[in-house]
This record gives C-alpha cells, sequence and structure tokens, in this order.
C-alpha cells in the first residue's frame, strides 16, 4: 500500500472545508478565499503530516486556524468564551423537537447568531458528522471540554430557537 499523495486526501473533502469556511465567515468569497489559503498551507505542511493519523482533523485544524487569525476571525473570536458561561437556565424541552417544527431559515437564522465557538462545535458535530475526539484534534481542546462546549451550544441554540418561536407566529 502506497502513502496517499495529498490529493487524494484533500480533494475528496473541498465540499465539506467550504461549507464549514462559508458558516464561520458568513461570506462566499470570504469562504472560497479561506478554503484556497487553508489548502496552500496543507500543502506547503504536508511533509510534516503523519501517515495513519487523521487527515481530516488535520486540514480542518489548518482552516479553523487560519479563520481565527483572519481579519474577519480575530473579530469573532473575542467574542467567544465570556459568553460560554453567562447562559440563562433554559427549557431543557429537545432541540430536535424544535427543529423539527422550525423552518429552515429559522434554525439558519439562530446558527448565525452563536458565538463562533458553539457555531464551530456544532457544525463539526451535528453536520460533519465528527467524533468527540475528532473535533478534539481540530479545536485543539480536551474531548470533556468538546462536551460540555456542545452542551452549551445546544442549549445556546435551544435559547435562540424558543426566543424566535415566542417572537414569531409558530404556535409554541
Amino acid at each position: 500500500m502506497h502513502d496517499a499523495t495529498f490529493e487524494e486526501l484533500s480533494i475528496p473533502l473541498f465540499d465539506q472545508l467550504y461549507n464549514f469556511a462559508h458558516w464561520l465567515t458568513q461570506d462566499k468569497s470570504e469562504a472560497e478565499d479561506l478554503v484556497q489559503e487553508t489548502y496552500a498551507k496543507a500543502l506547503r505542511g504536508f511533509s510534516g503530516f503523519q501517515a495513519g493519523t487523521n487527515f481530516r482533523a488535520w486540514i480542518f485544524r489548518i482552516l479553523r486556524n487560519t479563520f481565527l487569525t483572519s481579519r474577519t476571525g480575530l473579530k469573532v473570536a473575542g467574542q467567544g468564551d465570556e459568553e460560554l458561561d453567562a447562559l440563562p437556565s433554559v427549557d431543557p424541552s429537545p432541540e430536535a423537537v424544535l427543529i423539527g417544527k422550525a423552518d429552515r431559515s429559522l434554525v439558519r437564522q439562530a446558527l448565525q447568531e452563536l458565538s463562533i465557538p458553539f457555531r464551530e462545535i456544532l457544525l463539526l458535530c451535528e453536520v460533519e458528522e465528527m467524533a468527540y475526539e475528532e473535533i478534539a484534534q481540530v479545536l485543539a481542546i480536551p474531548v470533556g471540554t468538546v462536551m460540555s462546549r456542545l452542551h452549551r451550544a445546544r442549549k445556546a441554540l435551544r435559547a435562540l430557537l424558543i426566543e424566535k418561536f415566542k417572537g414569531g407566529s409558530h404556535g409554541l
């Protein structure tokens, strides 16, 4: 068996990387630039990638770090961790029920209102379907932090959805 080439490993991940970049930047052009820069950095650093380790987590981490050091990322990164501990207590009704009743635009809008740390962990877990260990590698945080941040992100999303439903005419 040969070692996989950069192209063999990276090209299948393009759509996932672009989707994650678009959610982070909330701008098509910035997302395209971010993915392009991510591929350039990953290609330059590919000789340091250890074959047999998790390439997807490695390249997602490059994308995330590139975003956080970008102009847009620096602006939004500051709005992160202080709000992690300042969340109001919320009715524990399952978000699945709310999401099932919500229209897609409300859920998308609520996701966009979340802080970057919450948005990225929900996207990595729920959209990209990464395991906790893989998310921990991408975000460079312990698995326990992944679990607690994911819990708080879901709680924040639930609170936003409840607020939107109460403010709208959705009958909840």
